[in-house]
């Protein structure tokens, strides 16, 4: 059964609408996060944590993590809408809730933010993807030819970025890929391989040694104004790395309840926020005391490990595999977008609207659907995030920068405004001062983040 809130609100689903559909339980919610969660940005923390030393990089990943449930609790609780408890209504995506809260004009400046997160994590993953497939190269070159041998020549990041984005070319006019359980499954597994991989092998070289690497204040720059810019970049990589505000909602929607969906979708993003916590300071923190100063922006690609080398490049495949099939997850959202977009206001035109069939030969009669508008517009995009990629191919800068423009607006900003709203809490009361109060300080460190990774990126091109 579906109504209409007000005037201002999309169609919104009755509580007992499609019970049956919804079966997830604690664990599928602790797994659906932890999946969203964890990527190719632990790979940079533990060169953050050497930007801000022993005592601030843990401090930091925790705190940032205390950010992330908070986040989290705030929007469990606008599930149901108006009432957090009897509802009638259920709001199933993020962008559904902003604008039933907060009006059409916030869901519009929300979806910016949103389309800018998922633009710019095409741009990561096209840069990590180069960087892996040239460590593969380089780390079987040194195997070769001895730790100290020349082995940078001839393996240009962008041969390889214009190989993954002619890959994304073809994957990219697959309908409907986000769609595909295996790719979920693919990816989890994946992440966890690499990630285990780093952390094991930043122990291993640890007992190697039998030395702690690092200090109380990280590593030294080359002045205090740089080693200002690069903690505030750390700070935009650990931003990266957290929050899953935008998919929880989507979580929530698959719980059966009894229990209550908040309720089971607090105590999966408490369990989920702990074990990514722990995850990410062992791989942070044993990064940092295997390698000290010298910690690379990537754990895996920085050359700090060399042995066992087939070890290594099957961890950067790994890397490579997740990010593939990454890319075209965070892809589709804006592919579907744009077609839906196009599809409507012109809805004669047959470029747009024609479909054409292909049978492939010696294929048994597969049929393979094309259609002109898919080809141009997925081909442009993927075309232009490569480009841009090429032009900044700077991976802990990019991530800096993408984790501090989402960090505020889509993990505290709207969730904060939509709980005030929700719950009808007075001005300058004590709640309402908090809240406030923890909305602006998780600005400013958003702000300071931003200013020191665009920097960072600015010197870096310029270098």
């Amino acid at each position: 059964m579906e109504t209409k809130a007000n005037n201002e609100s999309p169609v919104l689903r009755l509580t007992d609408d499609s019970v049956s559909a919804r079966t997830g339980t604690l664990w599928t919610a602790v797994a659906h996060i932890i999946t969203g969660v964890i990527g190719a940005g632990v790979l940079s923390l533990a060169w953050a944590t050497a930007e801000l030393g022993w005592i601030g990089g843990p401090a930091a990943l925790i705190a940032f993590a205390g950010v992330t449930l908070v986040s989290a609790f705030l929007l469990s609780d606008c599930y149901l809408f108006p009432d957090s408890k009897n509802g009638p209504f259920r709001l199933n995506s993020y962008s559904q809730a902003v604008k039933v809260y907060l009006g059409r004009k916030n869901q519009i400046v929300c979806g910016v933010f949103v389309y800018i997160s998922l633009i710019g994590v095409g741009v990561a993953y096209t840069i990590v993807t180069a960087t892996c497939i040239r460590a593969i190269f380089r780390s079987n070159c040194y195997h070769r030819k001895g730790h100290n041998a020349t082995c940078s020549y001839g393996y240009k990041n962008n041969y390889f970025m214009l190989l993954f984005g002619v890959l994304q070319i073809f994957m990219s006019q697959i309908p409907n890929f986000h769609d595909m359980l295996w790719l979920s499954v693919v990816a989890a597994i994946m992440s966890f391989a690499y990630s285990s991989i780093g952390l094991g092998l930043a122990v291993g070289r640890i007992i190697e040694k039998r030395q702690i690497e690092g200090s109380v204040k990280g590593s030294p720059a080359e002045n205090r104004g740089a080693k200002v810019w690069l903690v505030f970049q750390a700070l935009g990589n650990i931003a990266f790395s957290y929050p899953f505000s935008i998919i929880l909602l989507e979580i929530q929607d698959t719980l059966r309840s009894p229990p209550p969906e908040k309720q089971t979708m607090k105590k999966a993003s408490t369990a989920a926020v702990f074990i990514t916590t722990f995850f990410y300071l062992c791989c942070g923190c044993f990064g940092y005391a295997a390698f000290g100063d010298a910690t690379p922006g990537n754990l895996l690609t920085g050359f700090g490990f060399y042995e066992p080398f087939w070890l290594v490049d099957f961890a950067n495949a790994c890397i490579v595999l997740h990010l593939v099939g990454g890319y075209q997850v965070y892809s589709q959202p804006i592919f579907a977008a744009m077609e839906r977009g196009l599809t409507e206001r012109y809805p004669q035109n047959k470029f747009i609207t024609k479909f054409y069939e292909l049978k492939l030969p010696s294929s048994r009669g597969v049929v393979v659907t094309l259609s002109p508008m898919r080809l141009c517009l997925r081909t442009m995009y993927v075309v232009i995030i490569t480009g841009v990629s090429m032009l900044f191919p700077y991976f802990n800068e990019v991530l800096g920068v993408l984790g501090a423009l989402g960090f505020w607006p889509l993990a505290v900003y709207f969730p904060v405004e939509i709980c005030i709203l929700q719950k009808k809490i007075p001005v300058w009361t004590r709640q309402w001062i908090l809240l406030r109060a923890f909305s602006l300080v998780c600005l400013l460190v958003s702000v300071l983040a931003l200013v020191g990774s665009i920097y960072g990126l600015v010197g870096a091109k310029l270098r």
